[in-house]
């Protein structure tokens, strides 16, 4: 993780000219990298979740503290990908409404697996304590449901069961879930503590029901696997007919004022509004991003991470190919070169303050969800001068949009004020 985090830095501290200062940079090649850098990110996003789905076979075959300490750091190891590819949600409606199968939380997670007593859940989720690992039926309301077999099909089927948006099956957090279980803590140190004989078949099972959660663990990552597989096909250029030749077959302008929406949205409403913000004010581990796993301040980087590649037309790889072409910012130096230099620094600042979250938690051993507590002045403050920065950047966003002629952002702020 530290290795990714020093090499992006590198690489972004190279970007602060045009990439291509000696001839015009057309927009249509920007769209076109754009859709290039998708691709690469989807593509990680499988590899890593492959790698993930391989780790938690060695779990289920040899249930071991060992094994499901690796399992964890795949599961780390595929978020960091992944986060990055968030950035393409807004604007693009094929991720979007794609996107909910692979990343949907908070979730109700005793619909999934046990819970402690005093769990709290949303009000009215009549699934929230379905227990489908524990159950070969589950009533929902008014709706009966046979979960005897665990598949991927099914498991996709029950997400939202009975209306609630809390009844999450499937994706990242379920899986996460699973290898970690509730985190107990509040707002103190620690994640979640799941023993490894949850996951031991026979006399050693801890919680009972352990066969049945090995089998919800491997069908969640099947079906992880799966949607990826299906999302990286719809950015690749060998494919016919897909949502990549859809995009570039569209104006140019067009293609911008998506990738402008998408970078705005996920700075703004997304997170700073939806994965911060709410979180600090309400002092709620409940409504932290990776409540499981404590992972959240990577999450969040990662996250801004994504937003960077897209206006510098960079993406580092996971296996350190550094894909790099024409960009917005190639673009927005052509109209205003001290513009340009005034809005690439303030991307420098806004992400080198989100990574300040990681920092906490590396070096000082307070993850996000210490820093939100009720009366940590100093962690509330550093988790608002994030939003300040994302706030910040999301008005240079705005402002070289205009200046490469994309107006009327108007970027989601999902009801937020700033």
């Amino acid at each position: 993780m530290k290795k990714q985090l020093s090499l992006n830095l590198i690489m972004a501290s190279l970007c602060v000219a045009p990439v291509f200062a000696n001839a015009a940079v057309t927009q249509e090649a920007v769209v076109k990298h754009y859709a290039d850098i998708a691709h690469s990110v989807y593509s990680d996003s499988l590899t890593t979740a492959q790698s993930l789905d391989k780790a938690i076979d060695a779990l289920l075959a040899s249930p071991s503290q060992a094994t499901l300490t690796q399992a964890r750091e795949a599961w780390k190891k595929a978020r960091v990908p992944y986060q990055q590819s968030e950035v393409f949600r807004f604007g693009n409606a094929v991720v979007d409404d794609w996107e909910g199968q692979l990343n949907a939380w908070p979730l109700d997670e005793g619909l999934i697996d046990y819970v402690a007593q005093d769990y709290q859940h949303e009000m009215g989720n009549e699934g929230a304590n379905a227990n489908i690992v524990a159950n070969r039926t589950i009533q929902v309301g008014n709706q009966k449901v046979d979960v005897t077999k665990i598949t991927p099909e099914l498991l996709a089927e029950l997400n939202e069961i009975g209306g609630s948006e809390a009844n999450v099956a499937t994706g990242y957090h379920a899986i996460e879930f699973l290898l970690w279980g509730q985190d107990l803590h509040g707002t103190a140190a620690g994640a979640g503590e799941r023993a490894y004989t949850d996951f031991v078949v026979g006399a050693g099972c801890t919680q009972g029901n352990c066969e049945r959660r090995r089998e919800y663990l491997k069908a969640a990552s099947e079906l992880l696997q799966n949607d990826l597989n299906w999302m990286e096909q719809q950015w690749s250029a060998d494919v016919k007919g897909n949502y990549r030749a859809e995009l570039l077959s569209d104006s140019a302008e067009n293609g911008l004022r998506k990738m402008m929406f998408g970078m705005g949205s996920l700075s703004l409403g997304e997170l700073a509004g939806e994965r911060m913000k709410v979180a600090l004010e309400a002092n709620s581990t409940e409504d932290e991003h990776d409540c499981f796993s404590d992972n959240t301040h990577n999450s969040h980087y990662y996250n801004e991470q994504g937003i960077y590649n897209v206006y510098t037309g960079t993406y580092l790889r996971v296996n350190g190919q550094l894909v790099s072409g024409p960009s917005i910012h190639d673009l927005v130096a052509e109209k205003d070169a001290a513009a340009a230099k005034d809005i690439k620094a303030q991307f420098d600042r806004t992400r080198d303050q989100v990574h300040t979250l990681v920092d906490s938690a590396e070096k000082k051993q307070q993850a996000f969800d210490q820093l939100i507590a009720a009366g940590n002045k100093e962690g509330n403050a550093l988790v608002n001068d994030a939003i300040s920065a994302l706030v910040q950047q999301t008005a240079s966003i705005e402002q070289a949009a205009g200046l490469i002629g994309v107006n009327n952002l108007n970027p989601d702020t999902a009801d937020h004020q700033f």
